[in-house]
């Protein structure tokens, strides 16, 4: 896997994850210092949607988000995109990207995002099973008649 791939995926899943979840990991972490280059701020984005995955684009509507990037002491800097209004969300998403790019990657790695990404898994998991349940099966009879 790429250097950029893989940031990707720990990106995308620090900004998909629930905060109380990355909170409870994140407490037993030893914040680093750092300093902000842009302190978490609340906005908006547009979110676009195609018509069964595959038609033009339209815009659906606009969603909450907090961005913020920091700059660790030692050079690495973290950013974060979240949905939703928690800027603290935000400030430990980009704790966590910032310190995947230092030696402490492989820690973080183990402690926070295996774990989050095990619990999000489980959760999808459940979701599925849910919705399976409320499945119901139609079916046609053949009538005998050619």
């Amino acid at each position: 896997m790429t250097e950029m791939t893989a940031r990707k995926d720990w990106m995308s899943l620090l900004a998909k994850a629930p905060p109380r979840a990355l909170a409870v990991l994140w407490e037993g972490q030893d914040a680093p210092d750092f300093t902000w280059l842009r302190a978490p701020e609340i906005g908006a984005a547009m979110v676009r949607g195609r018509m069964g995955g595959t038609g033009a684009p339209f815009n659906m509507g606009e969603m909450t988000v907090t961005r913020c990037s920091l700059q660790l002491d030692g050079g690495a800097v973290g950013h974060a995109y979240v949905q939703g209004r928690d800027k603290a969300h935000a400030e430990r998403a980009a704790l966590v990207d910032a310190l995947m790019q230092t030696d402490a990657a492989d820690r973080v790695r183990a402690e926070v995002l295996e774990p989050l990404s095990a619990d999000m898994t489980g959760r999808a998991k459940a979701r599925a099973a849910k919705a399976a349940a409320t499945k119901v099966e139609f079916f046609t009879l053949v009538r005998g008649e050619d």
